[in-house]
């Protein structure tokens, strides 16, 4: 049996999904000096470079872009950043992943940064799967896809070519 690919999100589309989700937070943090964005190991930090580029085209915002080591297989394993804590203390911060399924990973990540005190803490994803586990939601989303439990979401991003589908 082979399994069908359905295409749910273009490289056009996730560049407009990148844009628009840019502005969204270049608005919410129209009265800040910085942001950190802080995307989560794999294709959620994928998508945080691709946010950020895009956020220091539209915006004056001072842009640090943050990598969350997360073992996704095992998400109570140690978190860490490659950025010292220091560096988003009492900041405004934006946690990435590229698709919110069940929630489990941006929870974690959540938990992670609730360790030190932030001005203003925002979720962003490109795919919601509407299937939480937790009470997380993405404060900024590119979609919000209701699929069955069987159905599976990939996002494959590179410099030229990004794709979304379901399978």
């Amino acid at each position: 049996m082979t399994i069908e690919k359905n295409i749910i999100l273009n490289n056009d589309q996730i560049n407009r999904k990148i844009k628009r989700i840019a502005f969204q937070i270049y608005e919410a943090n129209s009265t800040e000096n910085e942001v950190i964005i802080a995307g989560i190991t794999g294709n959620g930090f994928q998508f945080a470079k691709k946010i950020t580029s895009q956020l220091q085209e539209i915006s004056p915002l001072t842009v640090t872009l943050c990598e969350v080591i997360i073992d996704k297989k095992n998400p109570l394993h140690q978190i860490t950043t490659s950025i010292d804590e220091e560096a988003y203390i009492n900041k405004s911060v934006i946690l990435v992943d590229d698709v919110l399924y069940s929630g489990t990973t941006l929870i974690y990540g959540v938990k992670h940064f609730l360790e030190v005190p932030l001005k203003q803490f925002k979720t962003a994803v490109l795919v919601d799967r509407n299937f939480k586990k937790y009470p997380v939601k993405a404060d900024f989303k590119g979609i919000s896809l209701s699929t069955s439990i069987q159905e599976h979401v990939d996002v494959e991003f590179s410099d030229t070519n990004s794709i979304a589908y379901l399978a």
